[in-house]
C-alpha cells in the first residue's frame, strides 16, 4: 500500500500538475492539503476518473484537507477533536482497507506565524489536542500513519539555512517541543529512518529563487505508529515535482506499507 501526502497549494491552480504526478507516482492513497476548496467546489470527477475515491473536508479561499484513495474507505471523520469551535478544515481520517487495515490521518498542522501571538497559541494547542488524538489511536494499536503538511522543522539538519528560521514559528524551541512530544509517545519518521543524510527537504519557498538555490527545508512529515512501522517497506520524497510546471511550492512524501 503506497500511502503519500502532497500539499498542492490549491487545487485549482494544480489541476493539471496533481493528476500527472498520479499517473507518474500511482499511490494507492493521497492524503492533500491546502485543496482551497470547499467541498461541493472541489473537481472529483477528475480524481473519480482516475480511479480514486474522493473525501473532502473543505474551507473557502483557506485550508482544506482531502483523501484520495483507490482502496476501500472506512469511518471517514472530518475534524481534530478537542475543540469543537474550531472551524479550521486542517484534519480527515479514515481507514484504507487493504491486505490489512491502516488507519491514515491527514493533517495541516498551523503555521503560527506570527509569532508570538494569537496565530502561534493557536499552533501550540492545536499541536496538543493533536498530541492527544495520537495518544488514543496509539491505545488501538492499529497500524496508523499521520502524514501531511506539520509546519514545524523538526532539527537544524531539516533546513538548508537554520540561521535564517531561528524566529520563525515553524522552527521556535516551543514548535520543536511539541513535536517531540508528539513523536515520543512512539512514533517513527519514515522519511528519517530511510535516510539521514542532510540535503532532504519537502518545501521551497517561490520568492528569492528557493529552489534554484537549493534554499529548502523539510516540514512534510510521514509519522509511523509502531504497528505501521513494522509494514514500512520504503519512503520517499519526490523532489522533481518541484522543478515541475505550475508546480506547488511543496513535493509529495510518501511510505510503502505491506499492506
Amino acid at each position: 500500500m503506497k500511502i503519500a501526502s502532497f500539499n498542492i497549494n490549491g487545487i485549482k491552480a494544480r489541476i493539471e500538475a496533481l493528476p500527472r504526478w498520479l499517473d507518474a507516482a500511482r499511490p494507492d492513497v493521497v492524503c492533500l492539503q491546502e485543496i482551497k476548496s470547499q467541498d461541493e467546489s472541489f473537481p472529483r470527477e477528475v480524481f473519480e476518473d482516475l480511479g480514486y475515491r474522493v473525501e473532502t473536508h473543505g474551507q473557502k479561499s483557506f485550508n482544506g484537507v482531502a483523501i484520495l484513495s483507490k482502496l476501500p474507505l472506512d469511518d471517514v471523520t472530518r475534524g481534530l477533536p478537542g475543540d469543537a469551535a474550531d472551524e479550521q478544515a486542517r484534519w480527515i481520517e479514515a481507514t484504507v482497507i487493504g491486505t490489512r487495515a491502516v488507519r491514515v490521518c491527514g493533517l495541516y498542522l498551523p503555521n503560527g506565524n506570527p509569532a508570538p501571538g494569537p496565530k502561534y497559541d493557536y499552533k501550540l494547542a492545536w499541536m496538543a489536542r493533536m498530541e492527544a488524538r495520537v495518544r488514543t489511536l496509539l491505545a488501538t494499536e492499529d497500524p496508523t500513519v499521520f502524514l501531511g503538511d506539520f509546519n514545524v522543522i523538526p532539527q537544524p539538519i531539516d533546513a538548508a539555512k537554520p540561521e535564517a528560521w531561528t524566529t520563525d514559528a515553524l522552527f521556535l524551541p516551543e514548535s520543536r517541543a511539541a513535536l517531540r512530544r508528539i513523536v515520543h509517545l512512539g512514533l517513527t519518521d519514515a522519511i528519517r529512518v530511510r535516510d539521514p543524510r542532510p540535503g532532504l527537504y519537502t518545501f521551497w519557498d517561490y520568492q528569492a529563487n528557493a529552489w534554484e538555490r537549493g534554499n529548502g527545508i523539510r516540514i512534510d512529515h510521514l509519522m509511523l505508529t509502531p504497528q505501521a512501522a513494522d509494514l514500512m517497506q520504503d519512503a520517499g520524497i519526490d523532489k522533481d515535482t518541484r522543478a515541475g510546471d505550475k508546480p506547488s511550492d511543496h513535493v509529495p512524501v510518501w511510505v510503502d506499507l505491506a499492506a
